[in-house]
């Protein structure tokens, strides 16, 4: 199995099943898409997560580069959080040497977990403190929205096509597996599962299970053992990744050992989302929002402000979004120590998983 940077996988055969598949109509950008005028032309900062991965590295590269091509009345500026350049700081510099001071920044992030909350607000507050001038108008994540699910929607839709299901097995004959990246957020796991069961809902597929490939359980493996259970003909599995990476290679590798060990039943891996128009769409949405001061975020179920709340008292807390209660980055998900996995034991996992930070 090959999977190149245009978000087209290569078909790979196993049992009478492809466990990539290619969807080369999502990169079509150019008659796809119509992004709504900005009301400002302000410079955008867009921060990834970041990844050891070429490849991964690469995507948000080309997703910048790509949304940028969409509109060029504003520079777009990418960033990385973490372990690969450039990072925030190296990005913001350069927005100071070419003379912008206001800007908008949106984290490139599924779900509002500690990565949004904290970390990227924590890189901005170094930025003041290095550039007192930097007025930051900090964004929303991508979350749970109508385009995201047209988009997996499609893309199960193409899955029903003869040279995709030349074997015409019927959605009543087929499992979702629904595979997240795994946080050590409660309230961004729920919304993993909350997406999983809003896209299985209606669909007629015989039912969806949720898993994760990491910090969270369960994990893929079990994912696939309860998918198998059903003894359903098929089984396709949907990676909710923005873009390629270790994660979702492994992903992949994961399939077709299960599907080399389960030759009965038909696998499919659907790729990462990657360039796909209705995340441009999305991401337009997000940036006019910073632009207008119509930044919303849910904190009912943070656990970070619960825990604020236990220590201060609510009627102390200043609850305005976003989320200013500070934390440092430990990397408790495991980069650092890319063998050690703090959450491997569920019974641990479930001691330790509403504690914060």
């Amino acid at each position: 199995m090959t999977i190149s940077t245009d978000n087209t996988l290569s078909p790979t055969s196993a049992a009478n099943s492809k466990i990539g598949t290619p969807f080369d109509a999502d990169v079509n950008l150019d008659q796809s898409i119509v992004l709504p005028p900005l009301p400002l032309n302000r410079p955008l900062l867009l921060v990834g997560h970041g990844s050891r991965d070429a490849d991964g590295r690469k995507s948000l590269l080309d997703f910048a580069t790509a949304y940028q091509a969409l509109d060029v009345s504003r520079p777009v500026f990418p960033c990385f959080l973490e372990l690969t350049e450039p990072s925030i700081q190296q990005s913001l510099d350069q927005c100071v040497e070419q003379g912008y001071t206001d800007l908008s920044v949106l984290p490139v992030l599924l779900f509002a977990a500690r990565h949004n909350k904290f970390d990227v607000t924590n890189e901005l507050d170094r930025a003041r403190q290095r550039h007192p001038q930097l007025n930051f108008h900090y964004g929303r994540h991508f979350g749970i929205t109508p385009g995201i699910l047209e988009l997996w929607r499609s893309r199960l839709e193409q899955l029903d096509q003869p040279d995709q299901n030349p074997q015409e097995v019927s959605r009543a004959d087929t499992v979702l597996l629904f595979v997240g990246r795994g946080s050590s957020d409660p309230d961004a796991n729920g919304d993993v599962a909350k997406l999983a069961r809003i896209v299985w809902e209606g669909s007629g597929y015989q039912t969806v299970e949720t898993c994760f490939i990491g910090i969270t359980h369960p994990r893929l493996e079990e994912g696939f053992r309860r998918a198998l259970l059903y003894q359903s003909k098929r089984i396709i599995v949907l990676p909710y990744f923005l873009f390629t990476g270790l994660l979702v290679k492994k992903i992949f590798d994961t399939t077709i050992q299960q599907q080399e060990q389960h030759p009965e039943v038909s696998m499919v891996c659907l790729p990462e989302m990657g360039l796909h128009p209705q995340l441009f769409s999305v991401l337009r949405e997000r940036e006019i929002e910073t632009q207008l001061g119509q930044v919303q975020m849910n904190c009912e179920m943070c656990k970070f402000r619960l825990a604020a709340t236990a220590q201060m008292g609510e009627h102390e807390l200043p609850h305005q979004h976003g989320h200013d209660h500070h934390h440092h980055h430990g990397h408790e998900h495991g980069h650092g120590h890319p063998d050690v996995d703090p959450y491997a034991d569920p019974e641990q996992y479930h001691q330790r998983i509403w504690q914060a930070p």
